[in-house]
């Protein structure tokens, strides 16, 4: 939770007291908000803390790319994964040893993407 008393503090005091401050971070596991001129212009917060923030931000985009991935199954909007190799094959022309990169012989007509 923030503490305006100490949680708030004006650029020009956390200039002169940054010691403190790093001290205050690295205890307290709190951000500071810095203000110029009496709005919120930046905040301050202790490595450990942030990276638990950007590990939280990365989980919460896993688990939403598996909602969408889930929700495209329910609506239908999913191909066979071998359509879809096939359509890229042929689509990027991929030539080896007279087949495409995924060792399939070339000249199959690419398969339309579903709408």
């Amino acid at each position: 939770m923030l503490d305006i008393t100490k949680d708030i503090q004006s650029l020009t005091t956390f200039r002169r007291r940054s010691g403190e401050f790093l001290k205050q971070l690295k205890k307290s596991k709190r951000p500071i908000v810095l203000t110029v001129k009496g709005n919120a212009a930046a905040i301050v917060q202790d490595a450990e803390a942030y990276q638990r923030l950007l590990d939280v931000a990365a989980q919460a985009d896993a688990e939403e790319g598996i909602r969408q991935g889930v929700e495209d199954v329910r609506e239908g909007r999913v191909r066979p994964a071998r359509e879809l190799f096939d359509s890229l094959a042929d689509h990027l022309q991929l030539a080896l040893h007279g087949r495409d990169g995924f060792g399939i012989p070339r000249g199959t007509p690419p398969r339309p993407y579903p709408a």
